[in-house]
Parts: C-alpha cells; sequence; structure tokens
C-alpha cells in the first residue's frame, strides 16, 4: 500500500470518528432527557396505582379490568426507528421469540402490533403478520399521539377480539444497563400494572403513603372516576413504555458510537505506525540509491 494510499485511510477514519463522537454526545444528552422523562413516569404510574388499588379497586370491575378466558392474546412490540444502537432491538425481538407466552400461544390466537420501524422489518423478515404497525412517533410525545395508537390496541379489547395484551419493550435500569421485559398491560390489575411500570431498583425507592377509604371523595362517583382512571393508567402505563424505550434506545447508541470512536482511535493508531514505516522504508532506500549513485560515480 503506497503512502498517499495510507494517508488517505488515516483522513477516512479520523471523519468518520468526527460523526462517531458527535453521534456519541448527541445521544448522550438524550439519554440524559429521556432518564429523567422514564423514572418520573414510574412516579407517575405508582400514584395511579396507589389511587386505583387503595380506593377502588376493591369492588370496582370496570371495563378493562375484566378477567377473560377466550380470545387470543395481543402482543405489542417496541423497537426503534433507527438502528445504530448496539444490540438493543435484537434483544427485544429474541426475548419476544423466546419467551413462554409467546411459545405457549397457537399461532393463530397470537396478534401483533408493532411500534417502531425496527420491529416492522423483524415480522416481515420472520413472516408473521402483523394486526397494525405504528413508526414514526414523535420522541416528544403528545397525548394526541399516544391516544391515537392507545385506541387502536384497545379496540381489540372492546371488541372481546382478545383475552390479554402484553408489551414487550426494555427496562431502563441506568446508562449501562437495560433489559427487555413482557408486561400484562391488558386486563389491569395491581399485579398488570406492577409489571408495567417494571421492576424497581434500590436507588430508586418510591414508597407511597395509602389513603384511607373515608377521606377521599368521589366525584360524581367512584364507578365514573374508576373508569376514567382506568384509562388514564392505560396511557400512563403505554407512554411509560415508550419513554423507557427511548432512554434505552439512546443510552445503547452512546454506548455504541462510544465503542466506534474507541475502535477508530485504535485504526488511527495502527495506519499511523504503517504510514511512519512505510514512509521510513522510502526515505532509507532513497538513502541507500543516492549512496549508490555516488559510489557509481566516484568509480
Amino acid at each position: 500500500m503506497s503512502l498517499l494510499e495510507v494517508k488517505k485511510k488515516i483522513t477516512g477514519v479520523q471523519n468518520t470518528r468526527k460523526i462517531t463522537k458527535a453521534m456519541q454526545l448527541v445521544a448522550a444528552s438524550k439519554m440524559k432527557s429521556f432518564q429523567k422523562l422514564a423514572v418520573s413516569s414510574r412516579e407517575y404510574a405508582f400514584d395511579l396505582l396507589s389511587i386505583l388499588q387503595n380506593n377502588i379497586s376493591e369492588d370496582f370491575s370496570g371495563t378493562y379490568s375484566e378477567t377473560r378466558e377466550t380470545g387470543k392474546t395481543l402482543f405489542v412490540l417496541y423497537t426503534s426507528d433507527k438502528g445504530l444502537c448496539g444490540p438493543l432491538n435484537n434483544k427485544i425481538t429474541q426475548s419476544l421469540l423466546n419467551s413462554e407466552k409467546w411459545k405457549s400461544t397457537p399461532m393463530n390466537s397470537r396478534l401483533l402490533i408493532t411500534i417502531g420501524k425496527k420491529s416492522e422489518q423483524f415480522a416481515l423478515n420472520n413472516k408473521i403478520p402483523t394486526a397494525k404497525a405504528y413508526k414514526g412517533i414523535p420522541e416528544k410525545i403528545t397525548d394526541y399521539d399516544s391516544i391515537k395508537i392507545i385506541n387502536g390496541i384497545i379496540e381489540y379489547w372492546t371488541s372481546r377480539e382478545v383475552k390479554e395484551v402484553v408489551l414487550i419493550a426494555p427496562h431502563y435500569k441506568n446508562s449501562f444497563t437495560f433489559y427487555p421485559i413482557l408486561k400484562t398491560f391488558l386486563p389491569l390489575s395491581p399485579e398488570s400494572i406492577k409489571s408495567t411500570i417494571g421492576p424497581t431498583d434500590s436507588n430508586e425507592k418510591v414508597t407511597k403513603q395509602k389513603i384511607s377509604n373515608s377521606y377521599m371523595i368521589f366525584t360524581p362517583s367512584r364507578e365514573v372516576v374508576g373508569a376514567n382512571l382506568e384509562l388514564q393508567v392505560i396511557q400512563a402505563s403505554f407512554i411509560q413504555a415508550f419513554l423507557e424505550l427511548k432512554a434505552a434506545e439512546y443510552s445503547s447508541r452512546m454506548i455504541a458510537m462510544q465503542n466506534a470512536t474507541d475502535a477508530a482511535d485504535k485504526i488511527t493508531v495502527e495506519l499511523k505506525k504503517q504510514y511512519n514505516k512505510a514512509r521510513q522504508q522510502n526515505i532509507t532506500q532513497e538513502i541507500a540509491e543516492l549512496i549508490g549513485a555516488s559510489l557509481a560515480i566516484n568509480e
């Protein structure tokens, strides 16, 4: 390889490093934002759970709390729209395929809704039919965005076509750790809401004080409040899972870009060694030729 070719390679690798470094910094910044949102969304979900569990759930049976024996199982698969985020999407999709819930559900009893472009591609590549596919969801998700998707999911429940709705999404633990979990979305129960919120960590203690029924006044009635609260819990669970996904996505992308930047640094060092070695060989050869020519003239 000539000196010019090596120099071009060094320039190319250094330019690539600038891109990966910039992407790393952007991902780190966005990760911090979504990390705060994800943690705060858990706290909000815990608040709703506290009200539902301590004040309404004992004698309240709403539309979305009904336990059913017959119907299909609807799986909602969360992935990112973009790549360059390490093993995130592969881990999520494989957790679906390897889950006992997926394996034990007959093929004709499965329905799949995909959230994110990568989950849609996964379904196409594995020839898994999808009931609906959502992609290009704004990162700053609004109530309108979430309600439009949630209505598309719960219509299968209200039509009594399904007996259960399961979410497959990552649980964000910290900047370097996330893992996919299956969460029961419907029917609603204290256990399903806790599973939707995901495991809590020792450094994320959220202690909620129980509110006695005797001090809680419901207007216009407990049933109306309970029905509205159910919808709020469903929306909070959906948004919380989406925020966890974004936090895990940018965390994974930050690590992937950091690894790419480190790899570019190593390649640059090796190419510079190769360049200096080739340059030294050329100089040595030129000196040898000059000495040879000088000796030939003297003779």
